[in-house]
């Protein structure tokens, strides 16, 4: 392997972004869901520095985001077919001139939907890049990279019998050596709790620099994550990266509980994006939210950091990092 996935501070040739377009899925939610990514469209086109280029799933959904984003300068609508937006987990990994495909089924099997498995297909084909798949169960919200051959992941997904029965630890590092350069893995625990991926590790902590990750601490009384945060802070502020640099720990304040119909949603300001020229953080909950974004201005100096309402986008079970994927430049 004679690469490694550029973090996603790298500069970006272009962002994919899914644009929600089945109202069987999204009901009542469809309109305020595109409303949410449409705005999400314009700030990384705008402020974000990005060509961004905006996947819709059928006609219907074509014919509303050509309404809503067609005149806006930097953004490309690119017909597709997928089940649904969560471009991160179906799409590929670019790295080293080529798109990293894998299997796909549906989060372990909870939500299998028609065309999600070619996605990472159209993908690489509309980049002109060649797709190279990989004969394992991989979404990429379960990795986050920090550009030196270090990854991020959680045994809760990564080790789950649903996505690879048997996979041990060793079998896993293994297997990201070879198809994304990984040079060292770094284990979390848990992810959030509801979070129907079992536990990405791009809602629960992300690199932000080299050696440096973000972590949330808990936000109010009866944080249903407080446990996992402080389990995921303790382990990596004993570990080193692929380097061999001990790594810096940074707290993010957490939305809190936000209530849904079964309890609480796993909503996290972790699920930012980082762009081009700005840092998109999503908002649940005003005053939390404006914390998390002050807290990532001191983290992305070189970056405008702006907070975006991302309710109802949530409700789908994911934010902006979910819906997006980056093509380096």
């Amino acid at each position: 392997m004679t690469f490694v996935v550029p973090p996603e501070w790298a500069p970006h040739k272009a962002m994919w972004l899914g644009f929600p377009s089945h109202a069987d899925l999204w009901q009542d939610d469809l309109d305020a869901a595109q409303a949410e990514v449409a705005d999400l469209a314009r700030a990384l086109a705008g402020p974000g520095g990005e060509r961004v280029r905006v996947m819709t799933g059928h006609p219907g959904g074509e014919a509303v985001a050509r309404e809503m984003l067609g005149d806006v300068p930097g953004v490309e609508l690119v017909q597709g077919r997928f089940g649904d937006i969560w471009l991160r987990d179906t799409g590929p990994i670019f790295a080293g001139g080529q798109a990293n495909g894998f299997r796909f089924n549906g989060w372990g099997g909870k939500y299998s939907l028609e065309h999600d498995d070619t996605v990472a297909h159209q993908i690489a084909e509309a980049a002109g890049a060649p797709l190279v798949m990989n004969d394992f169960i991989l979404e990429g919200g379960a990795v986050d990279h920090d550009g030196a051959g270090t990854i991020l992941t959680t045994d809760q997904c990564l080790l789950n019998r649903n996505r690879n029965p048997g996979w041990t630890a060793e079998a896993a590092e293994d297997a990201l050596r070879h198809s994304l350069g990984a040079r060292k893995v770094l284990w979390l625990g848990e992810g959030l709790r509801n979070d129907h991926t079992d536990g990405h590790v791009d809602n629960l902590a992300r690199f932000v620099a080299p050696a440096t990750v973000a972590i949330p601490v808990a936000w109010g009384r009866g944080d249903p994550n407080a446990e996992a945060y402080d389990d995921a802070a303790r382990r990596l502020a004993s570990m080193t990266d692929a380097n061999g640099e001990k790594l810096k720990v940074i707290r993010i304040p957490s939305p809190g509980w936000i209530d849904g119909e079964d309890g609480p949603i796993p909503a996290s300001h972790m699920n930012f994006l980082i762009a081009n020229k700005a840092v998109i953080v999503p908002i649940y909950e005003k005053r939390p939210g404006e914390f998390a974004v002050e807290v990532l201005k001191q983290v992305f100096p070189d970056r405008e950091v702006i907070g975006l309402p991302s309710i109802a986008i949530l409700t789908g079970g994911g934010s902006f990092h979910c819906i997006t994927q980056q093509e380096p430049a």
